[in-house]
């Protein structure tokens, strides 16, 4: 894929664990064209940067020991900031992780085993006005919101109880299972079974999908 234009392209760097974010740094840095103008590792700080410094790009990237940052992705929203976040993440399997990312403003989903020319090759996607899911090519915006409506439409009632619609509030809000299991007057290994089978209904593999796809379909508000 060539590049979509001779001027460079800037990015802002949003990671929690700093190898991982030093590590993709020098990768960008070997390719011509990429320029970084900012690194962060939380998400209230990639937004503050993405304000002040008005990247091309952001990566931003997802991990499993803290709560995914959806007020970062609403709040640049909100902010109407023109930048395109490419989120990186452990996996992209269910279509409402994908979806709901997209929902929330992201431009494309990347995992984190991909090759150095995929996280290269999306970045240009994005760069040309497309969506980049996992490891596939950029499709144009409209038939990526198509593709999403009608992978939502096709799953099933996802048939969560009251509890767990409790317990998954909770998640969502960021409260550790010790944590829950105080508030509902349960124990820890009860909030663990309710988790199993929420994952299991919905086709989420960890909190931060979990989160993604309550986002997405307005779950914590019912």
């Amino acid at each position: 894929m060539t590049t979509v234009s001779a001027a460079l392209i800037r990015i802002v760097i949003a990671e929690e664990y700093a190898i991982f974010r030093h590590g993709l740094r020098r990768l960008l840095e070997t390719r011509p064209g990429l320029e970084i103008i900012g690194e962060s590792g939380t998400g209230e700080d990639a937004a503050r940067l993405v304000r002040e410094l008005a990247p091309d790009i952001l990566l931003l990237g997802l991990t499993g020991s803290s709560a995914f940052p959806l007020e970062t992705l609403e709040r640049m929203a909100a902010d109407a900031m023109p930048v395109r976040t490419i989120l990186l993440t452990g996996t992209v399997d269910a279509p409402d992780v994908m979806s709901a990312a997209i929902q929330l403003g992201a431009c494309g989903v990347v995992p984190k085993d991909s090759t150095p020319e995929v996280l290269f090759n999306s970045i240009e996607s994005v760069m040309g006005g497309h969506y980049w899911l996992g490891r596939e090519c950029g499709v144009n915006t409209e038939a990526g919101v198509r593709h999403f409506d009608t992978a939502r439409r096709r799953l099933k009632a996802f048939g969560l109880t009251r509890r767990e619609l409790d317990i998954l509030r909770s998640v969502v809000s960021g409260f550790t299972n010790k944590a829950i299991a105080g508030r509902l007057a349960i124990s820890e290994n009860t909030v663990k079974r309710h988790l199993t089978h929420i994952f299991n209904k919905v086709g989420a593999s960890n909190r931060l999908e979990l989160a993604l796809f309550a986002a997405h379909h307005r779950l914590v508000d019912r």
